[in-house]
C-alpha cells in the first residue's frame, strides 16, 4: 500500500472519530423546530440549575435533524429531540441523543405585520438571536456559542403555533454560518 496513501486513509479516520465527539472550529450545529406546540408533560429533568421542565411554565415542540439533501437516500427530517421554550423568561432547552444545550433569547427581528393564510390564520417570519448559556455532553463545546435561528410562526386560527425555524448554533469563537466578509 502506498504509504501517501495510508496516511490519508488514518487522517481520513482520525477526522471522523473527531467529529463524532465533538464539533471542529467553524463547524455549526444545525437543527429545524417544526411542529404545533404543546404544554410540556412528562419532560425529562436536565442537568441545569433551576430549570423544571414541567412546572407548567413550558412549550415543546420537536427537533428534526437536517443533514441530507431531498431526493437523497439518507435518513433525513427524523425527529431526534424536543425543544422546550419558556416565554416568560426567556429561556430554551434542546434535549437531544448526546447531551443537552440551554440557551437563552436575546433578540428578535419580526416585522409589524402579519400575512395572512386564507383559513383564519396567519404567518410571521423573522429571527431570533440566542446564547448557549451551558451545554453537556457531545454538545459541550457549544457553552458559549450562538444561534441563529431563521423563524416561520405559523398562528392558526385555532390559537395553536405551528413553527418552522432553523437553528444555526456556531461554538464560541467561530464565524457564524450565515456571516460573511461583506456583512
Amino acid at each position: 500500500m502506498n504509504k501517501l496513501f495510508a496516511f490519508g486513509i488514518g487522517l481520513l479516520a482520525t477526522h471522523a472519530l473527531w467529529a463524532e465527539t465533538r464539533p471542529m472550529p467553524n463547524d455549526p450545529l444545525v437543527l429545524l423546530l417544526r411542529g404545533i406546540y404543546q404544554p410540556a408533560t412528562d419532560a425529562p429533568q436536565t442537568p441545569f440549575a433551576g430549570i423544571n421542565l414541567n412546572d407548567g411554565n413550558w412549550i415543546v415542540t420537536d427537533i428534526h435533524s437536517v443533514t441530507t439533501a431531498p431526493g437523497s437516500l439518507g435518513a433525513s427530517n427524523t425527529v431526534v429531540g424536543k425543544f422546550y421554550v419558556n416565554g416568560a423568561t426567556g429561556q430554551a432547552v434542546y434535549t437531544l441523543p448526546g447531551g443537552d444545550i440551554e440557551m437563552q433569547f436575546t433578540a428578535q427581528s419580526f416585522p409589524q405585520t402579519t400575512v395572512p393564510d386564507g383559513q383564519g390564520g396567519a404567518y410571521l417570519e423573522g429571527t431570533f438571536e440566542l446564547t448557549v448559556v451551558d451545554a453537556t455532553g457531545i454538545f459541550s463545546a457549544y457553552k458559549g456559542g450562538h444561534n441563529h435561528m431563521v423563524d416561520r410562526f405559523h398562528l392558526l386560527a385555532n390559537s395553536q403555533v405551528d413553527e418552522s425555524c432553523f437553528c444555526i448554533i456556531s461554538v464560541p469563537g467561530s464565524l457564524a454560518l450565515w456571516w460573511s466578509l461583506s456583512n
